[in-house]
């Protein structure tokens, strides 16, 4: 009996050159051009997916076309011409009259002379934009556009093309077809379990890369979607879970005494209750502490959710058990604000004596309570205050250390290092989380903590964060007076001066009731390309100006850092009436008497950062406002801007986010892997992340080095590599 070939594996695809595809070889020219775009094995040409489908059984004529809509049409080009226009610089302008045979349509291009040649008169093409009108006549600016050639079929793929290298999209589509003819003698390998096709009533692989490529349907392409979008998430989450099961089996832990009193004497002295999520996440790391392996947790909270509170008192539960604790922050504003207020929550705690503690310390031989001793380490700690820290720090007479990067500096050793918070953990490089958690003593590992004031939508945090257990402050304190946000417009040719005046007398009002208030900046200086107000200018306006009689101060990045802590020490004491800053001051900065933020060209700042930014307000018991300031704003940032003065919510607001601006800017946390959701969306496939990481869970924690999945535990290492492993491992 003749035995069957083995079907082929993703592995053996990429160790195929694109050039073993004949019709790839035939034109040879073109191969360095797939190289420009990802594409040099036959794995890179097969999950290269079409960008969108030319459905020909629902074209729209010109003649259906409606103004500022989005719209697909097929159409001949019947004139092309290209002329100069006017102005300085001079622009190349290309137009273009296309029929349908129901109508015509001017498509226009700025700078593009190359399209010309590209379509000349009587080329057929596939042309994609958004409908406008100009002298009564419907036209499309800069449409994407796809030459059609002799292509036929009801369903037809559209992949990206290189203009530069002459590649189209039916150059791809061609050689992608004949790359799955070449492999349909011995079919694809599929990787996941039959129980798990059962489960979600997958296709195979092989009948959904057909599927994808080359489908009759729309149909068929939504379930050959569904499957391999599917496959792109259970790869990100099963290197995330192996690496989340490894630490745990092989880093050695502490195992902290969650017993002491020295937390809950912290807890008694707080001049507020606890909320009900704050008792909960102090509960979830205290069991963590407990146990014998490394924690590895976020702590995700909205701005004034009371995340530093919880953060000390994972920190105690490291001194109370005879360890030491660190807290790394990214700037030394933050550091240093972190300092200040932690040394305040602490001040006159004293640590409980315990039996034998102390060898080598300056408490030797003493039962009785000692003072808690908190310290600070950043660039501007004096070379001797280094020497003097160093040397407390190695004989345990340092129980809780806050600072920047330095921290991490080959100098610093601790005798005990039991927990290690991490403020802001994306502002870190994989290298300095990793070289804090490798202080630990005697071979253990240090509990980690990270925190982020950045809300991250549930599936994103599976994504990004996924090899860390996730703890979630969704409750504000008690005493919070919301904050009203309200969106001043300039639009252009308006005055202003005058369409700010409210923004400007309500600060002097808020001044005037002794309370004080920011003015936020895009950029530190003018520029001559963007239209933005620098904060330098702004600064001697208002001064000069609307804010004239009043205290101003200012902050931006390029200050010393000697000078960035007077300006905010003078504004923490009341010195400065109003703080004209860059984002400088994002994250972090609390003075509870300050009530309003302005935030000028708002539309140039993103959801989150918006939102950091009315953070810094709010803090108090007085009512706060911040004014979003934007002139002509395009129709996301009107979106960003509505749903900042609608909610103040942050988890919310994350969820518009993600649909706004999709999850590029938030796998830009993680290091990519080189095939990284090529097709699946953290955004459309919500439901298909949560899926994955379950059948993840399930595979790893019965089969740990997916022994019995070989081809799966193959993709993970081929897909995500050794780089991406490392870096969830550290991370």
């Amino acid at each position: 009996m003749t035995e069957l070939p083995r079907p082929i594996s993703y592995a053996e695809l990429d160790e195929l050159s694109v050039t073993e595809i004949a019709a790839v070889r035939a034109k040879a020219k073109k191969v360095p051009g797939l190289a420009e775009m990802g594409v040099t094995t036959v794995l890179d040409l097969v999950t290269t997916y079409p960008r969108r489908y030319l459905d020909r059984t629902r074209q729209e004529a010109i003649r259906d076309l409606r103004v500022g809509v989005e719209a697909m049409v097929i159409a001949k080009v019947a004139r092309i011409a290209t002329r100069r226009t006017r102005g300085r610089p001079p622009k190349t302008l290309v137009t273009a009259d296309v029929t349908d045979g129901h109508g015509f349509l001017r498509i226009t291009f700025f700078n593009q002379g190359w399209r010309e040649r590209q379509l000349p008169a009587g080329t057929e093409a596939v042309f994609f934009g958004k409908v406008d009108s100009f002298q009564g006549r419907l036209q499309m600016n800069s449409p994407v556009v796809d030459l059609i050639g002799d292509k036929t079929g009801r369903i037809v793929p559209l992949y990206a093309q290189s203009e530069k290298h002459r590649i189209t999209t039916w150059d791809i589509g061609g050689w992608v077809e004949a790359a799955l003819e070449k492999c349909r003698a011995r079919g694809l390998a599929e990787p996941l379990p039959d129980a798990v096709l059962d489960r979600f009533d997958f296709i195979d692989r092989t009948a959904a890369l057909r599927g994808i490529h080359l489908p009759s349907s729309m149909t068929e392409v939504t379930e050959a979607r569904r499957r391999l979008v599917f496959d792109e998430l259970l790869r990100v989450q099963l290197a995330l879970v192996l690496r989340k099961r490894a630490l745990e089996r092989i880093a050695q832990g502490i195992r902290h005494d969650v017993s002491g009193e020295l937390v809950g004497r912290f807890h008694e002295r707080l001049p507020f209750g606890l909320t009900g999520a704050q008792r909960r996440t102090i509960d979830e790391i205290k069991a963590d502490l407990a146990g014998p392996h490394p924690m590895h947790r976020l702590l995700q909270g909205d701005v004034g959710s009371g995340k530093t509170v919880v953060a000390v008192s994972a920190l105690l539960t490291a001194v109370q058990g005879g360890h030491q604790g660190a807290l790394m922050a990214p700037t030394e504003v933050l550091a240093e604000q972190h300092f200040s207020g932690i040394r305040e929550l602490l001040a006159e705690l004293r640590v409980p004596a315990r039996e034998g503690e102390g060898e080598g310390t300056l408490f030797a031989g003493t039962d009785v309570e000692r003072p808690l001793r908190v310290e600070l380490l950043t660039n501007r700690t004096t070379a001797a205050n280094r020497r003097k820290l160093a040397e407390a720090l190695r004989h345990g007479e340092v129980d809780l250390l806050i600072g920047t990067h330095a921290l991490i500096e080959d100098a610093v050793a601790f005798r005990s290092l039991g927990v290690v918070v991490i403020d802001e953990q994306h502002r870190f490089g994989v290298e300095q989380r990793a070289a804090l958690r490798q202080k630990g003593a005697d071979g253990a590992t240090p509990d980690v903590l990270v925190m982020t004031a950045t809300p991250i939508p549930r599936t994103a945090a599976m994504t990004v964060y996924g090899d860390l257990d996730v703890s979630v402050l969704d409750e504000m304190p008690p005493g919070r007076t919301p904050i009203t946000t309200r969106w001043v417009q300039v639009p252009a040719g308006t005055d202003e001066v005058e369409a700010e005046q409210p923004v400007w007398e309500h600060v002097r009002a808020e001044v005037a009731a002794g309370r004080q208030a920011y003015v936020v900046c895009p950029l530190i200086e003018e520029s001559e390309k963007l239209e933005v107000r620098s904060a330098e200018e702004t600064y001697e306006r208002l001064d000069g100006g609307e804010l004239a009689g009043l205290r101003l101060g200012l902050l931006h990045g390029r200050m010393s850092s000697a000078d960035k802590e007077q300006t905010m020490g003078r504004f923490r004491s009341g010195d400065l009436d109003v703080l004209v800053s860059t984002t400088v001051i994002e994250v972090g900065v609390d003075v509870a008497n300050a009530t309003v933020m302005v935030v000028l060209d708002a539309d140039r700042f993103g959801i989150a950062q918006l939102h950091q930014l009315r953070g810094r307000v709010g803090r108090g018991a007085d009512a706060s406002s911040c004014w979003l300031v934007a002139a002509g704003a395009t129709p996301d940032a009107e979106a960003r801007l509505t749903a900042l003065v609608k909610s103040t919510d942050g988890f919310e607001l994350a969820e518009v986010d993600l649909d706004l601006r999709g999850e590029g800017t938030l796998m830009a946390e993680r290091q990519k892997g080189r095939n990284d959701l090529k097709l699946a969306s953290l955004r459309r496939d919500r439901e298909w992340v949560e899926k994955a990481r379950a059948v993840a869970f399930e595979l790893v924690d019965a089969d740990p080095d997916l022994d019995a999945h070989p081809l799966l535990a193959a993709e993970v290492a081929l897909f995500l590599g050794d780089d991406e492993a490392d870096f969830l491992l550290k991370s």
